[in-house]
C-alpha cells in the first residue's frame, strides 16, 4: 500500500510523458485508470513497463455513450489527466469545463510539450524540440560539436511526466482543503526550463561558458567526464572537492604536484589527456577494484544489460523482474506506507466490466455498452 492509496486518477491514454506520469503515480499507490482505445489484440503488454500497474478500460471516444461513461467515472475520481494537444479533449466532450461539471473537486492535468497557449502551442514536436527551446540542448555535447540529445530524459520525463505527477499530487492536495479543483497546465517546455534552474544562477555569476565542454559538469573539467578503460568499457569520475580529488590523484598514482591545479580551467586539457592514458592501463573491473566505494566520487559506466547484476543495485534491489521483464523498482522508498508492484500493463479493456462497475454501472448498463462498441472487454 504506497503513500498514494485512496487516490482514484484518470488517465486518457497516450505516449512518452503521460504513461510515465500514470506509472510514477500508479506506483505510489494511486488507482490509475486507463482509459484506451479499443483494441483487436488480445496479447498482454507485459514488456510495456510504463503501462504498469493500472486497470484498463478501453473505450470508444468518437461514440456519446462512450465520453458520458468517461464523464461518469470523473464523478468518483481525484484527478484525470491527458496528453493530447490543445482542444483535442474539448472536441472529443471530455474538456475541463465537462468533467468539472461532474466533479467541481476534480484536478485536470493537461500534458504537452510547448503549453495550452502560446505562438507554438498547436505544432507538433518532441522533447528534442522542447529541451531546445529551454536552453537544456544547446549545453550539451562535446567541444566544438553539435548539440547531442541525452535520450528523451529531461523533457519527455523529468520536465514532463514527473513534474505533471507532482503537480497532480499538489492540486489534490489543495482541492482538499480548497473544496474545488483546477487544470493544471504542465508543459515540457517550461518544465525542462526548470530543470535549468541552477545553470541560469552559474551564468548569472560568470562561471557557465556557452561553448560545450568547456564548464565544470558538462565533460570540460578532467574530474567531471568519462574515461575508456583497456577493455572498451568506460568508467565515471565526479572528483569536485578538494579532498575528493586529492585522492582521485592517489589512487590512479598521479602526482600532486604535476595535478594541483584542479581548477585551472587552462589546464584541464592537458589534464584529460594524461587521465585519458592512465585509465586506458587497467580493465574497467581492475578500476573499480581500486576507486568504487571511495570518495573519489567514482562509478563504473554500465549498459542495460548490466545494471540489475551490480552489488549495490541486487542489494537495493533496485530493479526487479515482473512478469519476466526486468524494470525499475517503484522510486522513492518510503518506510511505512511500502509500494508494491501489481502487475505489469493490461490488455486494452481487460479490466472494463470490473472499472464501470465499482463505478456505480448496473450489470444491464455495462453489457449494453459493451454490446453497443462504447466499451470493450477484453478476454
Amino acid at each position: 500500500m504506497g503513500p498514494l492509496s485512496g487516490v482514484r486518477i484518470i488517465e486518457l491514454a497516450g505516449i512518452g510523458p503521460g504513461p510515465f506520469c500514470g506509472m510514477m503515480l500508479s506506483d505510489m499507490g494511486a488507482e490509475v485508470i486507463r482509459i484506451d482505445r479499443p483494441a483487436k489484440s488480445t496479447v498482454r503488454r507485459t514488456i510495456d513497463v510504463l503501462a504498469r500497474g493500472r486497470k484498463s478500460i478501453a473505450v470508444d471516444l468518437k461514440t456519446k455513450a462512450g465520453v458520458e461513461a468517461v464523464l461518469r467515472l470523473c464523478e468518483s475520481a481525484d484527478a484525470l489527466f491527458e496528453g493530447f494537444r490543445p482542444g483535442v479533449t474539448e472536441r472529443l466532450g471530455l474538456g475541463p469545463e465537462l468533467c468539472m461539471a461532474r466533479n467541481p473537486k476534480l484536478v485536470y492535468g493537461r500534458m504537452t510539450g510547448w503549453g495550452q497557449e502560446g505562438p507554438m502551442a498547436q505544432a507538433a514536436g518532441h522533447d528534442i524540440n522542447y529541451i531546445s527551446l529551454a536552453g537544456a540542448l544547446h549545453a550539451i555535447g562535446n567541444k566544438g560539436g553539435k548539440p547531442v540529445p541525452p535520450l528523451n530524459l529531461v523533457g519527455d520525463f523529468g520536465g514532463g511526466g514527473m513534474l505533471l505527477a507532482f503537480g497532480l499530487v499538489c492540486g489534490i492536495l489543495e482541492a482538499r482543503g480548497s473544496g474545488k479543483g483546477q487544470v493544471i497546465d504542465s508543459a515540457m517546455v517550461d518544465g525542462a526550463a526548470s530543470l535549468m534552474a541552477m545553470f541560469f544562477s552559474m551564468q548569472a555569476v560568470g562561471a557557465m561558458n556557452h561553448e560545450r565542454a568547456s564548464n565544470m559538469l558538462d565533460g570540460g573539467a578532467h574530474f567531471y567526464d568519462t574515461y575508456e578503460t583497456s577493455d572498451g568499457k568506460y568508467i565515471s569520475l565526479g572528483s569536485i572537492e578538494p579532498q575528493f580529488y586529492a585522492l582521485l590523484l592517489e589512487k590512479a598514482g598521479l602526482d600532486a604536484d604535476v595535478f594541483g591545479s584542479q581548477m585551472d580551467k587552462s589546464r584541464w586539457a592537458d589534464y584529460k589527456s594524461e587521465l585519458t592514458v592512465v585509465f586506458r592501463t587497467k580493465t574497467r573491473d581492475e578500476w573499480c577494484g581500486i576507486m568504487e566505494g571511495t570518495d573519489i566520487c567514482f562509478a563504473p559506466v554500465l549498459s542495460l544489460d548490466e545494471v540489475a547484476h551490480h552489488p549495490h543495485n541486487s542489494h537495493r534491489d533496485t530493479f526487479v523482474e515482473l512478469e519476466g521483464v526486468t524494470q525499475p523498482a517503484p522510486s522513492p522508498r518510503f518506510d511505512r506506507t511500502v509500494p508494491e508492484l501489481t502487475h505489469a500493463a493490461r490488455k486494452p479493456g481487460e479490466d472494463s466490466r470490473e472499472v464501470l462497475s465499482a463505478a456505480g454501472f448496473s450489470d444491464m448498463e455495462i453489457e449494453s455498452l459493451i454490446e453497443n462498441g462504447a466499451i470493450r472487454q477484453a478476454e
